[in-house]
């Protein structure tokens, strides 16, 4: 939970999404998707929009095949139009994959998990993940903790690789122990999907990186590292709010200093973060998490930089997956486009 005694943005957006992450096929369009915006972005392809900075003849940063989107920043889109134009319109605008918060398309009609499936590839687009809850107090909620078996059939069905929760390791409290705990749940989760082929990942937010209420020298970030089996549990690091979690806890709460860079975290387990959600803020002190979220190319992020450190590991130019999101973008598809065309546009410096 936020340490700010104002209203929480981070929070906010997290209960906003678990309320939409614990839908399964065939859920109502109220439990899905929010209040849906006209569409209104001019078609664009991946290849136009505004040229970013690092532009020029070295190799493209984006690996190829490797670029998607989190379907939770089209939710507008998905709700009015449906799957099917979206796909496309993601198709025109050079997208390989895509990353649910959900599999049902609101007041444009029902779908089944094969149809979903079946549009997506018949747009090139391939399903790499989805996000679903962690727990609930609702013993039929649509959670790992609540309906584990049913969440792993669904993804089986949609043929993901990937299967993880948005919701931070919070179940149990802020303490070692209660993250300790987390992690066996998470492990437990990781143990299922690998059965079934899959990986279990976990999002973070800014949060994970604040440190353990009954001691304030460990970082709840490195506990969930140590106590999950890497062979069963992955992350997907979200890139804004792992710097956004740089800005809020580079110090102890006595006031020490505990610096970290997010990108160092990978780079020293790169195998664990299958996974990326590249999301761009603008960088402002006054704001209390540090920054505000843009869309991707028009913040302060440099994607050049750490998407190419990643890259660059020896074996790791196409073992990961990124994922474009905005929580709440201007206009959504204009966000999708110009977002591709900006990390297309990226190239190595020479």
């Amino acid at each position: 939970m936020s340490r700010f005694s104002q209203p929480d943005p981070e929070l906010s957006h997290r209960l906003s999404r678990r309320g939409m992450l614990g839908v399964a096929a065939g859920a109502t369009a109220a439990a899905l998707l929010g209040a849906a915006a006209p569409a209104t972005a001019a078609p664009a392809t991946a290849t136009t929009g505004t040229v970013a900075a690092g532009k020029g003849r070295g190799r493209p940063v984006l690996p190829p095949g490797r670029l998607g989107i989190q379907l939770y920043s089209l939710r507008d889109k998905v709700s009015t139009l449906g799957f099917g134009p979206v796909f496309a319109e993601l198709e025109r605008y050079g997208y390989d994959e895509v990353e649910f918060a959900g599999y049902t398309q609101g007041s444009a009609g029902p779908i089944t998990l094969a149809q979903l499936k079946r549009l997506a590839r018949s747009h090139g687009l391939n399903p790499i993940g989805s996000h679903v809850g962690y727990y609930s107090d609702d013993p039929n909620a649509y959670t790992f903790a609540q309906n584990l078996t049913k969440v792993l059939d669904d993804a089986q069905a949609l043929g993901l690789k990937h299967i993880g929760t948005a919701a931070g390791p919070f179940r149990y409290g802020s303490t070692v122990d209660a993250w300790k705990r987390a992690a066996e749940d998470f492990n437990t989760y990781g143990a299922a999907a690998r059965a079934r082929g899959m990986k279990f990942y976990q999002h973070n937010h800014s949060e994970e990186f604040s440190f353990a209420t009954d001691n304030p020298k460990v970082r709840l970030y490195d506990v969930l590292l140590k106590e999950t089996d890497p062979d069963l549990v992955y992350l997907e690091m979200d890139i804004y709010w792992a710097y956004v979690g740089q800005f809020r806890f580079s110090k102890r709460p006595d006031g020490t200093p505990a610096p970290f860079e997010p990108l160092d975290y990978v780079l020293r387990q790169p195998d664990r973060y299958p996974l990326f959600h590249v999301k761009d803020g603008e960088s402002d002190p006054s704001n209390p998490y540090g920054y505000r979220m843009t869309d991707v190319g028009d913040g302060d992020i440099d994607y050049q930089r750490f998407i190419s450190a990643v890259t660059r590991l020896r074996g790791h130019r196409l073992a990961h997956h990124w994922q474009a999101e905005h929580d709440n973008p201007a206009e959504s598809f204009t966000f999708a486009r110009r977002t591709s065309a900006h990390l297309h546009s990226l190239r190595e410096k020479c």
